[in-house]
């Protein structure tokens, strides 16, 4: 499949465009250089950011706040940026404002927990454009509204619950879940149900789901496919960004292997992804940033030129081995690998747990990942190792069923009506996989845990303000003289776990991993080291745009070690895909990697 202009997502489009996807994969570069195109055939548009990692202003120039802002070297083109935290600080303002000074502290602090989360920052970003969806005056003004970042199905599934949670809730009825962010917002639900109304008018609405070419992303972006087909927003067209042209794989291995896994990521395309419209992107070898940049993002553009050779200041990176030596020094205890969807948790892990055993170190190897390809390769070919899966559907159904049969048997059929429409929210799904992760914490007291796609922050959080196992334990065990250890207490003891969060070294994984490390300490959990995956910088390349992007790297990378992370390692691209004992322990490495321009 290769990248065509005009592209096929902008034919004929209708007044609202969203770009969804996950961080990193180029929804910001997107969707300003679509406003861009848009813009110079002499539309009216306005372009809105609701990430909170975007870099809209960047992109262009200059700052862009909360008003709706001209763009000076663009005609007809103006930008909006939504901050989500200050938006769902506001949103906190206004719940819990009437109720503070009335109700007892405890009771306030709860609330304010509850509102603590990322549900709470999605609900507050959603009521701020639902205005501008809703708005006849805009829509006068604009001929196209693009938005940078849509509404998640989880944002959406939660607006579409009935509006009798707040009593319910208030009376503790409902259990560990995301709906606290929907108490008071009986006002906003008609204009809430014009907005979804209008996302899921074909006429009105395209939602462009965004994409690499690699088989892991494809699959999740067909499960947000189905996720949000199946609340009504069905016009959806596909764009896989960043693409790698055949000609950079000419006399260059890591570049053919790149090349060729591409390829046969988007020869198998899953099933449900093949109707949708789909575009190409071809990877560029500059920084999204400016006019000339974006007026290239869909077009062809001649090879990338090499970066200058020669003497440059070099940046040392430790690679993963050094981290495991301090990880084995322990002799047993629980390594949680956390991080935002496509940063490659479930590589980096399996390779942690391959060298520990390696090293004969006892592991069990766990995961929650539903593509347990690594577990089906690792199966019994380590000593050493065990490995697991826990299938997060049949635990989220065990744990409904549980919360039934116990808060749910002595309600009336309204009320019990309304605890299964609880049970429907996101979260529960998470504190469930927990719950299951829980019961194998207690191995790490004689070997190690390694525990892959691990809860939020907000999830951690969740659980320990509303109390269900650790409160619970903690009240009934204070008094008694005895010791005892809650799944929290474990996570929140550094002697105990290593929290290791893995990104890219691309500006949004950065930005999302920095915020996620943030709620993680709010929970009172301190992550013991970041790991910096998949790498152009620490490989060794001859292509001449890969040598341009590993360049840009440099920065990310650089950021990361004096601004975010304690501890930290460089993990290379391979030119095999990690797969099996053997890959897995390629990506460990034994050596130092010594990065800068002139070695890229």
């Amino acid at each position: 499949m290769e990248a065509t202009t005009p592209m096929k997502f902008l034919e004929q489009p209708p007044r609202f465009l969203f770009f969804t996807g996950k961080g990193g994969v180029g929804k910001t570069s997107i969707a300003c250089a679509t406003a861009l195109q848009l813009a110079s055939s002499g539309k009216r548009v306005l372009l809105v950011s609701t990430d909170p990692a975007s870099n809209v202003g960047q992109v262009f120039g200059i700052r862009i706040g909360h008003q709706i802002t001209a763009i000076p070297a663009v005609a007809h083109l103006s930008a909006l940026e939504i901050n989500p935290q200050a938006a769902a600080q506001a949103y906190r303002d206004r719940i819990v404002g009437p109720v503070r000074g009335v109700l007892p502290e405890t009771v306030v602090k709860g609330i304010e927990e509850q509102l603590s989360g990322a549900c709470t920052t999605e609900i507050a970003a959603f009521d701020e454009f639902t205005a501008l969806l809703t708005d006849a005056a805009l829509t006068a003004i604009y001929d196209h509204i693009i938005f940078d970042t849509a509404p998640t199905g989880h944002t959406i599934r939660l607006l579409q619950l009935p509006g009798a949670w707040d009593s319910f809730l208030d009376e503790g009825k409902g259990d560990a879940s995301c709906l606290g962010p929907l108490a008071g917002l009986e006002k906003q639900r008609a204009q809430y149900k014009a907005a979804v109304a209008a996302l899921a008018d074909p006429l009105r609405t395209r939602l462009m789901l965004v994409a690499r070419a690699q088989q892991s992303t494809l699959a999740e972006v067909a499960r947000t496919h189905q996720e949000l087909a199946g609340i009504g927003l069905s016009q959806q067209y596909l764009v896989i960004n960043g693409v790698l042209p055949a000609s950079e794989a000419a006399n260059d291995a890591l570049a053919t292997a790149i090349h060729a896994r591409e390829q046969a990521a988007l020869s198998t395309v899953p099933a449900v992804l093949s109707t949708l419209f789909c575009d190409c992107v071809t990877l560029k070898p500059f920084n999204m940033v400016g006019r000339a940049a974006l007026d290239q993002l869909f077009k062809e553009v001649p090879p990338a030129p090499a970066v200058a050779e020669g003497e440059t200041a070099a940046v040392v990176a430790p690679d993963l081995s050094a981290l495991i030596d301090d990880i084995a020094a322990d002799g047993h205890g629980l390594v949680m690998l956390m991080g935002k969807g496509g940063v490659g948790k479930t590589t980096i892990a399996a390779a942690i747990a391959v060298e520990l055993a390696r090293r004969g170190l006892p592991v069990h190897l766990t995961t929650s990942d539903p593509a347990a390809h690594l577990a089906e390769t690792l199966e019994g070919s380590l000593d050493n190792l065990s490995v697991s899966r826990i299938d997060p559907h049949a635990e989220t159904e065990r744990y409904r069923q549980r919360v039934l049969e116990t808060k749910g048997v002595k309600l009336d059929e309204a009320g019990r009506a309304l605890l299964e429409e609880d049970l429907q929210s996101p979260c529960t799904e998470e504190i469930a996989v927990f719950q299951a992760f829980s019961r194998i914490i207690r191995e790490a007291g004689r070997k190690f845990v390694v525990m892959d796609t691990a809860p939020t922050g907000h999830t951690l959080l969740l659980l320990d303000a509303t109390g269900a196992y650790h409160r619970d334990v903690s009240r009934q065990m204070g008094s008694s003289g005895l010791h005892f250890v809650t799944p929290m207490m474990q996570l929140q003891d550094p002697k105990q776990t290593k929290v290791l969060l893995v990104t890219l070294a691309e500006t949004t994984p950065v930005m999302e991993a920095a915020s996620l490390q943030a709620d993680l300490r709010r929970a009172g959990i301190e992550p013991w080291a970041w790991i910096i995956n998949q790498s152009l910088a620490a490989a060794k390349t001859r292509s001449p745009l890969l040598r341009q992007r590993a360049h840009n790297e440099i920065p990310e990378i650089d950021a990361v070690a004096k601004r975010h992370a304690p501890l930290y390692a460089v993990v290379p691209v391979l030119n095999e895909e990690p797969i099996g004992v053997d890959r897995l322990l390629a990506l460990v490495g034994q050596q130092k990697n010594t990065l800068g321009p002139g070695d890229q």
